[in-house]
């Protein structure tokens, strides 16, 4: 028996060792490319001769890269926001309300969490761009997420649904309405939830590469760091050090964001399945 123990403990730590290397080479690449020198990154060698950290400063002084990360910054950050102020009503509705039309209301929104956004991109198009004359801005993509987010909805109305009616009757008796139970009640029991929500959304707008390219290709001013690296890149096509380099900065604040809020996210994944 303590043969077969110590046996098992290797092979469930040798697994562990070569999955945590499978994801985390990649990176340790992309760090190590963008430290060295251009003839050096061309040269196919693995570690850097001496560390080029000016890299990353010549990258930064790139006309628009700066630009870029604020208006990255400001579309995941309005996006985030009116996202999570718009799905948290509809899904405490869903969960908790018993209204005609309730199962048919749900249905509707986890059908529309099918549907491709390329379905409806030419229509959406036409009506921002010659309609409302918003073409050339990132408007387009941050004004529908403050009508809220399917998946958002979904997700949040599963984990609405883990927190004890005993709660909300006993805010109910003591004279909260809706909208103050929903507030002081609902809301600080399921930060982990709102959380998980939260970062999906982040991660999704600032990586997101198809939004842009449709309404803000035509205005550099416009561009986020997904759309203006592919344009980086062409720039920089024989410079990998500094290709590299802009892909780990764009790369960074994703990583940070989900190192520091990695509890909550995974604890709002989690319970989002305990109950349907």
């Amino acid at each position: 028996m303590g043969r077969r123990r110590v046996l098992h403990w290797i092979a469930v730590h040798t697994t562990a060792v070569a999955a945590a290397l499978f994801f985390t080479l990649p990176f340790v690449f992309v760090l190590l490319t963008s430290v060295m020198s251009d003839d050096q990154a061309m040269a196919g060698e693995l570690w850097p001769r001496a560390w080029h950290w000016s890299n990353y400063a010549e990258v930064l002084r790139t006309p628009g890269f700066l630009t870029w990360w604020r208006n990255s910054l400001l579309y995941a950050g309005l996006g985030t926001l009116f996202t999570v102020c718009s799905s948290v009503p509809v899904a405490y509705a869903l969960a908790r309300f018993r209204f005609r039309g309730r199962r048919a209301a749900l249905g509707l929104v986890i059908a529309t969490m099918t549907l491709p956004p390329q379905v409806v991109v030419i229509p959406m198009y036409l009506v921002w761009a010659q309609q409302l004359h918003l073409s050339g801005t990132l408007w387009p993509l941050i004004v529908p997420l403050a009508f809220g987010d399917a998946y958002s909805i979904f997700l949040l109305r599963q984990f609405l649904l883990t927190i004890p009616g005993e709660y909300l009757e006993a805010a109910r008796l003591d004279g909260c309405g809706e909208l103050r139970t929903l507030l002081r009640v609902v809301v600080p029991m399921a930060k982990p939830g709102i959380t998980a929500v939260a970062l999906f959304q982040f991660f999704a707008c600032w990586n997101d590469y198809f939004g842009p390219q449709i309404y803000a290709a035509q205005n550099p001013g416009a561009w986020t760091l997904s759309y203006g690296l592919e344009s980086f890149k062409s720039a920089h096509s024989v410079n990998w050090n500094l290709t590299m380099a802009a892909t780990l900065l764009v790369m960074a604040p994703v990583i940070a964001v989900f190192f520091f809020a990695q509890k909550a996210f995974v604890e709002g994944v989690t319970l989002t399945g305990v109950k349907g």
